[in-house]
C-alpha cells in the first residue's frame, strides 16, 4: 500500500472519530516508525480500546507516565500506537486541543483529567429535582477552563408540564450560564433533541453531570439506539446509581462523536481561575469599576458589585458562589504553589491587622 493511500484509509476510518489534517500532521513524525493512529474510546485497568484503521485494538497504556494523572491516557485522547505485538502497547499520544480537569479528593490535591479533546461540553441537569445552580456554575467554571464550549441541558422537561414554570426555571439557569445556550429535552417525548443533535454534530462533545441527570438517556436518543444502559432514578431525590461506570466515545450516526460519563458527585475546581471569571462574567465586568483595583467587595466604599446587589442588579448568591468558588480554587493552586501560599498568608496578617486595628478604632470611637 502507498503512502498516499494508506493516509486515506487512516482518514476514512478515523474521520467519524473527529480526525483531520491537523491531527495528521500532528502525526506525520510517527509514521516512518511504521506506528498507528487511533482515538481512545475507553480506558480502564491501565489499558484501552483505540480505533484504528485496523478496527479498535487493545492496548496497554504503561509508557506513558502511569503515576501521573495528568498525563495518563484518557479516553478522547489521539493515541500512537505499536501495529503489533502481544501485549501492544500506546507509545503517546498527541498533544491535547482541550481537557476537562478536576481535583481529586486525595490529600495530595492532584489534577484528575476525564477527558480530552472536547469540543462541546454537556452539563445534564435534571428537572426532575430542584435545581442546584451552584453546582450547575461549578460544572461551567470546569467546562469553561477545559477549553470546550459548555452547553447546559435540562433534562426530564415534560416533568414541567406548565409552560411558565419552564420558563421561570430556564431564566434562573441562563441567569446563571452567562454565553451559555440552555436547551430543554425530553427524552421520553423526543422534543428538544433535534436541536440538541445539531449541538453534538459538530465535533466532540462529553456528557456531564450528576447520577440521575440522564445522562445515558440522552446518549441513547442521540445515537438511536439503546447502547447504555438505563436505571431509573429514585423518587426521593431523583439521583440514580451509576449507570455507566467507564467514559465511553461513541460515533453518532448524524456526525460527532459523544463520550458518556460516569455521573460525578463531586467536582473540584483545578487550577480553574480564568474559568471562574467566565461563569461570573457580570462580576468581574462590575469589579472594573470599583474604586480600588484590589476591592474584595465586601464592604469597601465605591464598589460597583454591592452595589449591583443593592439596586437589585445582581443576585447576592451569585456574589457568594463567586467567593466560594475563587476561594477553593486559591486553596487547591497554594497546595502546588508554594509563593502563592506566602502571598495569601501573607495577604491573611495584613487582612487580619486592618481588622484589628478597625475594631480598636471602633472602641475609641465608643469610650
Amino acid at each position: 500500500m502507498t503512502s498516499s493511500s494508506a493516509a486515506s484509509s487512516v482518514s476514512s476510518a478515523l474521520a467519524p472519530y473527529g480526525w483531520d489534517e491537523a491531527w495528521a500532521d500532528e502525526f506525520a513524525p510517527y509514521e516512518p516508525e511504521g506506528l498507528l493512529p487511533g482515538r481512545v474510546i475507553r480506558v480502564d485497568r491501565g489499558q484501552c480500546d483505540v480505533v484504528t484503521a485496523e478496527g479498535v485494538v487493545r492496548a496497554d497504556t504503561a509508557f506513558v507516565t502511569p503515576h501521573d494523572p495528568m498525563r495518563v491516557v484518557c479516553t478522547g485522547d489521539w493515541a500512537v500506537v505499536e501495529p503489533a505485538g502481544n501485549p501492544r502497547y500506546v507509545r503517546t499520544y498527541l498533544p491535547r486541543r482541550t481537557a476537562f480537569v478536576r481535583s481529586t479528593s486525595s490529600e495530595r490535591s492532584e489534577g484528575q483529567i476525564l477527558a480530552a479533546n472536547i469540543d462541546h461540553a454537556i452539563v445534564a441537569v435534571s428537572l426532575a429535582v430542584e435545581l442546584d445552580l451552584g453546582r450547575i456554575e461549578r460544572f461551567l467554571a470546569l467546562a469553561w477552563e477545559s477549553g470546550a464550549q459548555p452547553v447546559v441541558v435540562l433534562t426530564k422537561a415534560d416533568l414541567v408540564p406548565d409552560p411558565v414554570t419552564l420558563s421561570h426555571l430556564v431564566q434562573d439557569v441562563e441567569t446563571t450560564a452567562p454565553g451559555v445556550p440552555v436547551l430543554t429535552v425530553s427524552a421520553t417525548l423526543g422534543e428538544g433533541l433535534d436541536v440538541l443533535a445539531a449541538v453534538v454534530g459538530g465535533g466532540t462533545s462529553v456528557l456531564l453531570g450528576q447520577s440521575g441527570a440522564g445522562k445515558s438517556t440522552l446518549a441513547n436518543a442521540l445515537l438511536g439506539d439503546d447502547v447504555m444502559e438505563v436505571q431509573a432514578a429514585r423518587d426521593v431525590d431523583g439521583k440514580g446509581r451509576h449507570t455507566t461506570t467507564t467514559r465511553n466515545l461513541l460515533a453518532l450516526p448524524g456526525g460527532g462523536v459523544l463520550m458518556d460519563t460516569p455521573g460525578l458527585r463531586g467536582v473540584g475546581l483545578w487550577d480553574a481561575e480564568a474559568g471562574v471569571g467566565q461563569v461570573f462574567a457580570e462580576i468581574e465586568a462590575l469589579a472594573e469599576r470599583c474604586r480600588f483595583h484590589d476591592c474584595a467587595h465586601e464592604s469597601e466604599p465605591g464598589c460597583a458589585v454591592l452595589d449591583a446587589i443593592d439596586a437589585g442588579e445582581l443576585p447576592e448568591r451569585r456574589l457568594e458562589s463567586y467567593r466560594k468558588l475563587l476561594r477553593e480554587n486559591q486553596r487547591i493552586v497554594a497546595k502546588t504553589d508554594a509563593r502563592l501560599r506566602a502571598e495569601i498568608r501573607k495577604d491573611w496578617k495584613r487582612k487580619g491587622a486592618e481588622g484589628r486595628a478597625a475594631m480598636e478604632a471602633k472602641r475609641g470611637r465608643m469610650r
